[in-house]
């Protein structure tokens, strides 16, 4: 029985799954959850990340760990996290390039917060000469001194509720079954009063677990000191954001009913919700930045210019990469950095003058 049969029992026999539920499962199920059985990231595969993109990426966050490692003082030791890191890419150049300051590496204790036995595999390859330690969540992570945690496309993939606004109210959308035994969508009977207005067909969305997650990260910088990095696609503050519920599958939008467990399914990151968590838990949010303005500026100008005077041939090459993460009309817009932090003085690029 395949996963989309497993869900039109589930839902047969106990009723309609929220989004939240649906997401769950389709991402993470033992035996056919995508990522549980087959991450698709790069250019043959799903999608395709920023550190994919170009190393530019990782080695600027890794010149901003850094950097935020000797505004803290230089600590040692201090937790090195990144969460939902992928194939690894992206800590590898941030260890690159965060090694060019003395002792950065020997006080980095590293933690690699993933779920997923695929790429746990393709990260330990990567990562072999790093000393890296797993968890399954931040719990896993030691307390008990600074953090400098890094997160690239975390927030997106964490489960999230959809409520429409009917004449009656707000309903919930579920996943349920048409008469044929087909997956389809359709809403709760249940009217739940959110305390807020709306038109009629409005899409709210909110996702408790990226709440809970700025919770978590906003209460381990408070108790232990440090900063976090959290990287995703999303409106900022005040935008309005809609309907964001999507399928990915060989880097082309697909029905998110059409193959459970065979594509990848997001929503927007809610900054504002999890910078509010944090903020309550006691953590500091500084202002949003777009990636374009975080990455110009840790100096994506000048390393790319460096990068191209020493590999003339792959100039055009690296000149598309630099677009493809800082442009408007591409990641450098529609992606935000998020930075959290304990006490004291924001971290690098954070500066309220911008510097």
């Amino acid at each position: 029985m395949d996963l989309r049969e497993r869900l039109a029992a589930q839902i047969a026999a106990t009723g309609p799954l929220s989004l939240a539920q649906y997401m769950t499962i389709c991402l993470h199920d033992p035996q056919a959850g995508y990522y549980a059985t087959r991450p698709g990231l790069g250019a043959d595969g799903d999608f395709i990340t920023a550190p994919l993109v170009s190393q530019m990426f990782g080695e600027l966050i890794g010149l901003w760990a850094a950097a935020t490692w000797q505004a803290m003082g230089s600590p040692s030791p201090f937790r090195l996290v990144e969460m939902g890191p992928g194939d690894g890419t992206l800590m590898a150049d941030l260890l690159r390039a965060g090694g060019i300051v003395p002792g950065f590496l020997e006080a980095a204790d590293l933690w690699l917060v993933e779920v997923s036995a695929p790429l746990r595999a393709l990260q330990a390859e990567r990562l072999a000469q790093a000393s890296a330690q797993w968890a399954d969540s931040l719990d896993g992570v030691p307390e008990g001194a600074p953090m400098i945690l890094v997160a690239n496309e975390l927030l997106d993939c964490l489960p999230t509720q959809q409520f429409v606004r009917t004449e009656q109210g707000w309903a919930e959308r579920m996943v349920g079954l048409n008469a044929a035994g087909e997956l389809v969508f359709g809403l709760s009977s249940a009217l739940p009063r959110e305390g807020r207005d709306g038109e009629v067909g409005e899409v709210f969305e909110t996702s408790p677990a990226q709440q809970a997650l700025g919770a978590q990260i906003g209460a381990r910088l408070a108790a232990d000191g440090g900063a976090a990095l959290l990287i995703d696609y999303g409106p900022a503050a005040g935008e309005p954001s809609g309907d964001t519920f999507q399928a990915l599958q060989g880097h082309e939008k697909v029905d998110p009913l059409a193959c459970p467990g065979q594509a990848d399914l997001t929503f927007h990151a809610d900054f504002l919700a999890v910078a509010q968590a944090a903020q309550a838990e006691g953590a500091t949010a500084a202002p949003l930045l777009t990636q374009a303005e975080f990455l110009r500026r840790m100096g994506i100008e000048a390393r790319a210019q460096a990068l191209a005077a020493a590999q003339p041939a792959r100039a055009a090459q690296i000149g598309r990469q630099f677009d493809r993460l800082t442009a408007q009309d591409q990641m450098g817009a529609l992606f935000k950095v998020l930075c959290l932090h304990g006490s004291g003085p924001a971290p690098p690029a954070f500066e309220a003058d911008g510097s």
